[in-house]
């Protein structure tokens, strides 16, 4: 009986996946924190992994049926990058604000290493039944 790893991980490689492209995310604004009229940017983790893992798949999708449509052809797992609003615009238009991006960005870490930590047992635990239990 063949075991598919999709169905031993669920939905830990998406999130593994998506948490390192956050962290680049937010690492990115960091980095810009002092580039005049540069706009931080994130994306909705959530929604991304809902896409990315199929789980909202009985929703309808976009089709084209004329060439001027816009095209709905982002793939699963792409995350839909957004601006940020900041909540004390600064006077060179940047819009980063570097205490929030560090929490998220902290956050963001701690989640990854859960998501590393939850693999490496669900590794672990495959490789303790593959051996059988020596």
């Amino acid at each position: 009986m063949a075991i598919g790893l999709e169905s031993v991980f669920g939905m830990h490689e998406q999130a593994l996946h998506l948490r390192a492209e956050r962290n680049e995310v937010l690492a990115q604004n960091l980095a810009n924190a002092d580039t005049p009229g540069y706009k931080a940017r994130d994306f909705d983790f959530a929604q991304a992994l809902e896409r990315a893992t199929g789980a909202g798949s009985n929703r309808v999708e976009l089709e084209t049926t004329n060439n001027r449509h816009i095209d709905p052809g982002r793939q699963p797992g792409d995350p839909e990058m957004q601006y940020r609003t900041p909540m004390q615009p600064s006077l060179d238009g940047n819009t980063v604000e570097t205490d929030a991006e560090k929490a998220a960005f902290g956050e963001n870490a701690t989640r990854y290493q859960a998501s590393l930590m939850i693999l490496n047992r669900k590794i672990s635990g495959m490789s303790e039944l593959l051996k059988g239990g020596q």
